[in-house]
């Protein structure tokens, strides 16, 4: 079968023929239905992420919605013709083993999760990675629930999940985006303000910023603008080092917290939202063949939102 493997460092994906593969004991086999191209799969041809990788080559593919076609020895929890999604993880496939840029994968069933009928292939596999990411964040790390009024910085495809994970529990949300170009989007899916600036914001006395930017200036925005007590959620890495206002940050006792990816638990939780209609990844679709030329127009900054391959 065809694979898009990653082979070097500086070089782009590689179209190879591999062989398919088998259900170990304990792993199931899936005919991929979706893929989503991620920016991590930009860090590992960069030299970045290309650490995290345990040999080479090896076929990238974080983001994964499929049906269940083989299950192997000792597996319980499913069956061939099962709706299921691979939680993005770095024990998981496409980093650690063969991923979703191939046409069926092996995973060990700990790391899956079933599929409602309700919920799209292409968003299923969005919800692997930038669902549950903005999920954790806000949810999670931020601890954002009804009546919650919370700051969203950047509204890229993780921000604009995020706002609407937010609005899907009966928060407040408030947008800082420099893109005017999306800010007509933000207002469509209900955010009450929509600035350029997260400081723009400052009167409104947001009980909780997530930072889905991170470039430094807008964490040290966070800090400044976030209510006495409030709580600043980092998730974007825009640039690897930030200053920020320890008086500020100190005085009004703001807190400040990561958040890295999520769990199968938030996974699940925001495939369920989405299988409600509460939240949706804003998607542009490409064929199996496009995947090559997809990672280069990630690279290039070409994409708004999330770019998912759906196979035929």
């Amino acid at each position: 079968m065809k694979a898009w493997q990653f082979t070097e460092v500086g070089q782009p994906l590689s179209l190879q023929e591999i062989p398919e593969p088998e259900a170990g004991a304990g792993e199931i086999v899936i005919d991929v239905k979706a893929a989503g191209l991620c920016h991590s799969d930009v860090g590992f041809l960069d030299g970045t992420l290309t650490s995290l990788l345990p040999f080479r080559p090896i076929t990238l593919g974080h983001e994964i919605a499929g049906v269940v076609s083989v299950v192997g020895s000792g597996v319980s929890r499913f069956r061939v013709g099962d709706r299921v999604a691979v939680p993005a993880a770095i024990e998981g496939p496409g980093t650690s083993s063969n991923g979703g840029f191939q046409s069926r994968v092996a995973v060990r069933e700990e790391l899956v999760i079933r599929l409602p009928d309700a919920i799209a292939w292409d968003q299923a596999a969005a919800a692997t990675d930038a669902g549950l990411t903005s999920y954790h964040a806000v949810v999670v790390q931020g601890g954002v629930t009804a009546g919650t009024k919370v700051g969203v910085i950047g509204f890229g495809g993780l921000g604009s999940l995020g706002a609407q994970v937010a609005l899907a529990v009966g928060a407040e949300v408030h947008v800082a985006e420099k893109n005017e170009k999306v800010h007509a989007f933000a207002r469509e899916l209900g955010a009450k303000k929509v600035v350029k600036d997260i400081t723009e914001l400052a009167d409104e006395k947001l009980d909780v910023i997530v930072d889905f930017a991170g470039f430094g200036t807008t964490t040290a925005g966070a800090v400044d603008t976030v209510r006495r007590d409030g709580r600043v959620v980092q998730v974007g890495l825009g640039v690897a080092e930030g200053t920020i206002n320890l008086q500020q940050l100190t005085l009004n006792q703001v807190v400040l917290i990561g958040s890295q990816a999520g769990t199968i638990e938030d996974c699940e939780a925001v495939v369920g939202l989405i299988a409600e209609g509460k939240v949706t990844s804003r998607i542009t679709r490409i064929g199996f063949d496009a995947i090559g030329d997809g990672i280069g127009r990630l690279e290039r900054g070409e994409v708004i939102g999330r770019l998912v391959a759906v196979y035929e």
